[in-house]
């Protein structure tokens, strides 16, 4: 079914009562797709409730113009649903907490946004009981599973709607749709779409397309501004940020932005993640992410100095598996608070300041400042002098620890390399 065609009007759907138009919550963003999607509901019948999620991501010009957007295109209701603060406590403190990474490479911005813009606006849907909701995705994506699963469970029996997935929609019939019914915003296609957020800017399109081929300079939203280098310390307490170069911050918010600022100068955090996606296909993107790098660095180095071995290895697991269930769409297993009072445990001892140096493109790590800095042992100094035991406890702990090694090659003589 295309843009022109008739849509079955909701007023005869089994369950409305006749005469009164059925709610359908949209989660709106402003752009083409969901524009396209709470016009076409509101001329088909429905009342429409125009959500916007907000996980960071929205400029307050942004959300102004979307409520201006929303009533012009046929909504009854516009909203801006805030959950920056509950974003950074139910999954952003835990990213930092594991030094979340997918692929080793990608910050999980995009994916872990979607679960938290879903689940609100599955929480308004259910608040002003609400027949359906709708989104804008595509059928060749990741969030269509990530809005989908989590309105499933969050809301169960409310009907989902999927304009775009469902009829196939392109960009023109999009467009033409709403020219046709007066609304004339520019949706121009352009070369590279965005998604802006609290955790990093994507960039999709372009030379992505092209495997053998990288971003060029024109394709990032931030360029340097610094050249000159310098050093960037952020104090964490038990895991978390409390000072960035010195100015303490209660809004951990405030202290990510604060040190986007200050990364974004010297267009730090840039690269491409390749990675599989929810559906079985390859994915590419692009982002610039100077917070969560120097972050997640940060926080990394700090721990170097202030767990155990074992700590570190077995938090990177959990911490792993967790990055995954946010990145697969499912926040909501029941294992993820299980994960998440394991890594809050871990962080008892992460207290000091990590230092980091900040050129054009790059930073290094320098070292940290903690009263739990382990290093500082009395027991000895690595590659130094030993205090803690004697030369002969040293030989007699080799010898033992090569005990297995060669029982097995005291046999198997033959097969020593």
């Amino acid at each position: 079914m295309k843009a022109n065609q008739t849509f079955e009007t909701p007023l005869h759907r089994e369950g409305s009562g006749v005469g009164s138009a059925p709610k359908v919550v949209v989660a709106f963003s402003g752009g083409l797709d969901t524009s396209y999607t709470v016009m076409r509901l509101a001329n088909e019948g429905w009342e429409v409730y125009a959500a916007c999620a907000n996980t960071g991501g929205f400029s307050q010009e942004q959300l102004k113009k979307n409520e201006e957007n929303a009533y012009k295109l046929g909504a009854k209701h516009y909203v801006t649903l805030d959950v920056t603060q509950e974003y950074y406590e139910k999954s952003l403190r835990y990213m930092i907490f594991g030094n979340v990474l997918r692929n080793n490479c990608y910050p999980i911005s995009v994916s872990s946004e979607r679960i938290f813009q879903a689940i609100a606006i599955a929480r308004y849907a259910n608040e002003v009981g609400a027949d359906a909701i709708a989104h804008g995705s595509t059928g060749a994506g990741n969030d269509q599973i990530r809005f989908d699963m989590t309105f499933l469970v969050m809301a169960p029996g409310v009907k989902i709607i999927t304009l775009t997935r469902d009829e196939k929609l392109s960009r023109k019939d999009e467009v033409d749709y709403l020219n046709a019914h007066g609304f004339n915003a520019d949706f121009a296609k352009l070369k590279y779409s965005y998604n802006v957020g609290i955790w990093g800017t994507s960039i999709c399109g372009g030379e992505l397309l092209d495997s053998a081929q990288g971003l060029p300079e024109e394709a990032f939203l931030k360029h340097v501004t610094q050249t000159e280098e310098r050093l960037l310390k952020i104090e964490f307490e038990k895991g978390e940020i409390v000072a960035v170069d010195g100015e303490r911050f209660t809004d951990k918010i405030k202290a990510i932005q604060r040190i986007e600022e200050i990364g974004a100068a010297y267009a730090v955090g840039r690269d491409c993640n390749v990675g599989d996606t929810i559906i079985g296909i390859k994915g590419r993107v692009g982002f610039e992410a100077a917070a969560p790098m120097l972050i997640i660095e940060a926080h990394r180095l700090l721990e170097k100095y202030t767990l155990s071995k074992w700590q570190q290895y077995w938090k990177d697991q959990v911490a792993n598996w967790y990055g995954m269930f946010l990145h697969e769409s499912q926040y909501l297993e029941p294992v993820m608070p299980d994960i998440e009072a394991m890594l809050t445990s871990s962080q008892r001892n992460v207290n000091g300041t990590a230092i980091l140096r900040l050129r054009p493109y790059g930073f290094d790590t320098v070292g940290v400042d903690s009263k739990d800095d382990l290093l500082k042992s009395k027991l000895g100094e690595y590659g130094e002098m030993q205090h803690g035991w004697t030369s002969e406890e040293a030989k007699g702990f080799i010898k033992v620890s090569s005990t297995p090694l060669r029982v097995y090659y005291g046999i198997h003589n033959d097969e020593k390399r």
